[in-house]
């Protein structure tokens, strides 16, 4: 069984000769901080300390002999590692912990101390073993690496709240514009079915026929602009005009507004939309050819088929009429307002207007450059 004066006998050991203990010999030789207290007597003082420890608090030999370790610690060491630490002496099992002591002159210190029990024969514990390895750089490393990266997180926290909080303003700013929107298309249908109505009324109320005609052209002409317009807001994206929903739908008020229910409609119309800068032209230039053939490929009550297509071809899109009617020499025409309104309009596209024209009916063809929506 091993006594109290055991590792005091280690003093008179000369280790360096390889006589006496071995273990012991190690002990005092390694380079490694090492401690051993006596939980048998009070406070558990320290009974060995080997040169390394010395070395490495600054202490004599004297000053450790007899006191407990926690003179080690001071005013910034951990309570809660301490705590830790006192539990595990008492439950007799081995800890290891990252503990701040302090050498004899003051000097802080990170220290990794492992403490663990030492059990004679009989299971009882006869000495507590304690081993030090000053870490002080790494913990420092560890503390610095944590306040990069606190200053890290606080960086993304304050630029996540300023995204946040300039995501709200322009939702504020969007919301705003939105509701402007909508009151300038409240007010420019309005102005437009004014518009409208004044037209009515003028082309009701002269007695002269070829003004009324005249009043009518233009009525129709209004009447396509607020087709646009309604085109325009009815597209997500206010930036794009959405040429089969503006087709569709100016070919249906024409028809209603002239009363043509006995014009078959052949629907080809492919999904193609438009930068909406080109929204007015287009709309204008295709009112123009849709009411020319309702006036001359269906006159007089005519009946028959008429043929709308709408289609993208590269960076071109081509918008086409067709009607089965008797056909025309657009030679004799060729100076009348309507020609010279599509020739402008078609030039305002950047693109062409041509007609092929025959016994079995005529075809317009408005070919202009236009790039996809992205």
């Amino acid at each position: 069984m091993t006594t109290d004066d055991d590792w005091h006998q280690t003093d008179d050991v000369p280790h360096a000769q390889g006589r006496g203990d071995p273990f012991a010999a190690a002990v005092r030789s390694t380079r490694m901080p090492m401690l051993v207290s006596d939980p048998r007597q009070d406070d558990i003082p320290i009974v060995f300390a080997n040169d390394a420890f010395l070395t490495l608090t600054g202490y004599d030999r004297e000053e450790v002999m007899g006191r407990n370790c926690r003179f080690l610690q001071g005013p910034d060491t951990d309570p809660e590692k301490v705590r830790k630490l006192r539990e595990a002496i008492a439950r007799e099992e081995a800890i290891q912990v990252d503990l701040l002591n302090y050498r004899k002159d003051g000097t802080p210190f990170w220290n990794a101390l492992f403490v663990g029990p030492v059990h004679n024969d009989d299971g009882e514990v006869q000495f507590f073993f304690a081993s030090q390895i000053d870490v002080t750089d790494r913990v420092e490393a560890q503390e610095k690496v944590a306040r990069q990266k606190a200053l890290v997180e606080a960086e993304v926290e304050a630029r996540t709240r300023e995204l946040k909080d300039a995501l709200a303003e322009n939702k504020r700013a969007l919301e705003e514009k939105t509701i402007l929107l909508d009151e300038v298309d409240h007010r420019v249908k309005n102005n437009l079915t004014m518009i409208g109505s004044l037209l009515r009324l003028q082309a009701n109320s002269v007695g002269e026929p070829e003004l009324a005609r005249t009043l009518g052209t233009m009525l129709e002409r209004v009447d396509a602009l607020a087709t646009v317009h309604r085109t325009l807001h009815q597209t997500p994206d206010i930036r794009r005009f959405d040429v089969g929903i503006f087709l569709r739908g100016l070919v249906s008020d024409v028809l209603a507004v002239s009363g043509r229910h006995d014009i078959e409609v052949v629907d080809r119309i492919e999904a193609v939309d438009i930068e909406a800068a080109k929204a007015t032209a287009l709309g204008l230039l295709v009112n123009e050819l849709l009411t020319n053939v309702v006036k001359h490929a269906f006159a007089d009550g005519r009946s028959g088929r008429l043929t709308i297509t709408a289609k993208r071809t590269g960076g071109a899109v081509v918008v086409e009429l067709t009607d089965d009617g008797p056909g025309f020499d657009p030679r004799p025409c060729g100076r009348s307002l309507g020609l010279v309104l599509v020739n402008r309009l078609s030039r305002q596209l950047d693109g062409t207007t041509e007609w092929t024209s025959s016994a079995d009916g005529t075809m317009s063809r408005t070919r202009f450059r236009s790039e996809p929506a992205e």
